[in-house]
């Protein structure tokens, strides 16, 4: 019995390293999978839950992470990283003083370490501000527009200024590919003009229904496109791809436009300028990071406010609550960000009378729309994020033949070759941001399909080299999300 249980922890003890090792490779599913099969041989080990726990944040799944390092804290009161792991995950998920608690605990177990100390002080720093900023904060029914009271009319154009101009109320194409050009040399456009996008953007966006009907003709073709997070030289390059949008080459980007990466703004203004230029060209879906509280922790605010100001921030906050939910593409494909719900019989006039006009809520329908994932097991089950559910082939069968569709198309997911199929082929996850974050090595993706028989023909692409990458990087690293990063900056646990 007892060399029985020797071996087992000798061999969890080989699988822990074998995850370590595919975690500095940033395979990070598979570091999940090792350390998976070492807490089977030995789940008595704080350690392994930790390090899983640091893998399922890296894949955003921190619901999982929290509890993984919740059990390793329960094995071991006294592991200060189960406290990090914890508390980064909380900070990941905006649930700051949660996040508080776990940092302040890892200073009480290591009074005398200065890199504890100083990295408490950065959390109660950003997590203070936070505070304030939301103790003065109006309440949403209180709060007037601040669209409202913007007008571009009155904002002068300097003589000096070079870069792409707008001549009266009217975008036109040739202005978008002056912007293009001028935001690949790392020139911003006058606030004049970035105002005037913003505005006229919002005054489509927010014409349109909570679920959008949209109608390809027959011989015509119609392209989705998933999470671009900021990665403009990708998106760029789609649009090489697949050709720029118009009226006859339409897009549907189904959210999660910003956040993570560093050219989030020329990302939001070059999606924003086509859907003035055609507004039937250019389709808008809201991602889950089209929120306050991921702006704020995952680098868009920072950016704002960096290239132009504050006033901008409240601006796309306000702006990103007028994007719809949801798409019906011809009657039959059904598109939207995150997924399905927690409830059947949900039904698309449902999702139409949504009042999106705010921000998430952390339940209900909208909700679930933006945060929920597929499962490959039948039913529903919590979500890994610790946000929404997961729900299973079955979920999405029945949702489809209650509103008489053919197929769900979502995105929210990193994927290898950008897509994935599942449900039995009923169910695509789209993704459009390749090498993630820099260092996942994943493609990209977008579908078009084809009218009348919708068929999805999905085109993989790898990601192309920033050219400005050891500059841009600087741009984030204030974002509370790099803050995370740096106090998990050890590696993972190698003893």
């Amino acid at each position: 019995m007892g060399d029985s249980s020797n071996s087992n922890v000798q061999k969890a003890e080989e699988l822990k390293l074998r995850a370590n090792d595919a975690f500095k490779a940033n395979k990070f599913s598979q570091a999940v999978e090792l350390y998976d099969q070492a807490i089977d041989l030995n789940g008595s080990n704080a350690v392994y839950w930790a390090n899983r726990a640091f893998a399922h944040t890296k894949l955003e799944e921190y619901g999982s992470a929290v509890q993984d390092a919740t059990k390793a804290i329960e094995i071991d009161p006294k592991y200060s990283k189960g406290y990090y792991r914890r508390g980064a995950a909380y900070l990941a998920m905006g649930k700051f003083k949660e996040a508080l608690k776990d940092f302040q605990q890892v200073k009480r177990i290591c009074p005398n370490d200065p890199d504890a100390t100083r990295k408490l002080k950065e959390c109660e720093k950003a997590v203070q501000k936070i505070r304030f900023e939301e103790a003065i904060s109006v309440g949403d029914t209180e709060r007037r527009s601040i669209a409202d009271s913007l007008d571009y009319h009155i904002i002068e154009v300097e003589p000096q200024y070079t870069g792409a101009r707008i001549d009266g109320d009217t975008i036109t194409l040739d202005f978008v590919k002056q912007m293009l050009e001028d935001f690949k040399k790392q020139r911003c456009i006058h606030k004049r003009y970035a105002l005037q996008i913003v505005l006229q953007a919002r005054d489509l966006l927010r014409a349109v229904p909570s679920l959008v009907d949209v109608n390809v003709p027959n011989g015509c073709h119609f392209t989705v496109c998933g999470d671009v997070h900021g990665q403009y030289f990708d998106l760029l390059n789609i649009f090489e791809l697949n050709g720029l949008p118009s009226e006859d080459n339409p897009y549907l980007f189904n959210g999660d436009f910003v956040d993570r990466g560093s050219f989030s703004l020329e990302v939001i203004l070059t999606l924003f300028a086509f859907k003035c230029l055609y507004p039937t060209g250019m389709y808008l879906a809201r991602g889950n990071h089209e929120s306050k509280s991921m702006n704020k922790i995952y680098g868009f605010e920072g950016e704002v406010k960096s290239k132009l100001s504050d006033t901008f921030v409240e601006l796309f906050a306000e702006v990103f609550c007028c994007l719809p939910l949801a798409h019906v593409i011809n009657k039959k494909v059904f598109v939207v960000h995150g997924g399905l719900f927690s409830v059947d019989g949900v039904k698309l006039s449902d999702i139409k009378a949504i009042d999106r006009f705010c921000e998430p809520p952390e339940e209900g329908l909208m909700c679930e729309i933006l945060w929920s994932d597929p499962q490959p097991q039948p039913g529903r089950g919590p979500s890994k994020r610790g946000v929404g559910l997961s729900f299973g082939g079955d979920v999405t069968k029945r949702f489809l033949e209650d509103n008489n569709l053919d197929l769900v198309v979502r995105s929210h997911e990193v994927k290898d070759e950008g897509y994935e199929t599942m449900h039995d082929g009923k169910l695509i996850t789209v993704f459009s941001a390749p090498n993630y974050c820099d260092q996942m090595g994943n493609k990209g993706a977008f579908i078009r399909f084809n009218a009348p028989d919708l068929k999805p023909d999905i085109v993989s692409f790898s990601a192309v080299v920033c050219p400005y990458w050891p500059f841009a990087s600087k741009l984030l690293a204030n974002s509370l999300v790099c803050m995370t990063s740096k106090l998990l900056a050890k590696c993972v646990d190698s003893c």
